[in-house]
């Protein structure tokens, strides 16, 4: 299908690459909450800076910078498992459900692209209800967002070269991520993507027409 970019420019879309948090997931609360509750419990409280779209050693390290290998392993393996357990009150984005569901029926690939590990995608999936066909976690790359790492691999995944997928994304280092791996940028809120998206239902009437 032609999707037109925020420019006039058509562009020839054969898969979609979604983020999770913020994106298809509202994780919002529980995703504060667990870092609120990490901050307490080390001190740092008054300085914590949440690193949305990013795995959790970003915000481990824009919180403690001096932090050293060893304590920021541990930060990560806690951090993680908090963060697992607690899915109170995550639920599908407005319109996710919808749009997956069209997807399935036209028959077009998609897979979930996230910084959160595999654990964690999948307590986060389940909870609102997505069963996504594909996933790349941070289980699978080096690298988080924003290298391109997690899109070229996902448009590995999805069978697709990268210039023909569209990266779905609701964090500047997820569109960076995604513009890096030379994929077309879908960003929610004023991120700077090729195309931008007021919401979910939105991005589900701009593929209708596309696919018209």
């Amino acid at each position: 299908m032609l999707l037109t970019d925020d420019q006039g420019i058509e562009r020839p879309i054969d898969a979609l690459l979604f983020d999770m948090d913020g994106t298809l997931v509202d994780s919002f609360a529980a995703t504060e909450r667990a870092w609120r509750t990490w901050a307490e419990i080390h001190g740092v409280a008054d300085r914590l800076r949440i690193a949305h779209g990013q795995p959790v050693e970003a915000t481990v390290l824009a919180t403690i910078p001096e932090v050293d290998d060893a304590t920021l392993a541990a930060h990560i393996v806690e951090q993680r498992r908090r963060e697992t357990a607690d899915v109170d009150g995550v639920v599908a984005a407005e319109g996710t459900i919808d749009l997956l569901a069209w997807l399935q029926v036209e028959d077009i690939p998609w897979i979930v692209v996230t910084s959160a590990d595999l654990g964690l995608a999948q307590a986060r999936l389940g909870a609102a209800g997505i069963t996504p066909p594909l996933i790349v976690s941070r289980d699978d790359v080096s690298r988080g967002k924003p290298h391109p790492e997690p899109f070229l691999l996902g448009a590995e995944r999805v069978g697709a070269e990268p210039d023909r997928c569209l990266a779905v994304e609701d964090a500047l280092a997820g569109v960076e991520s995604g513009r890096a791996a030379g994929t077309v940028t879908a960003g929610l809120g004023d991120l700077g993507a090729d195309i931008r998206l007021d919401d979910i239902p939105h991005l589900h009437r701009l593929l209708i027409a596309a696919r018209a």
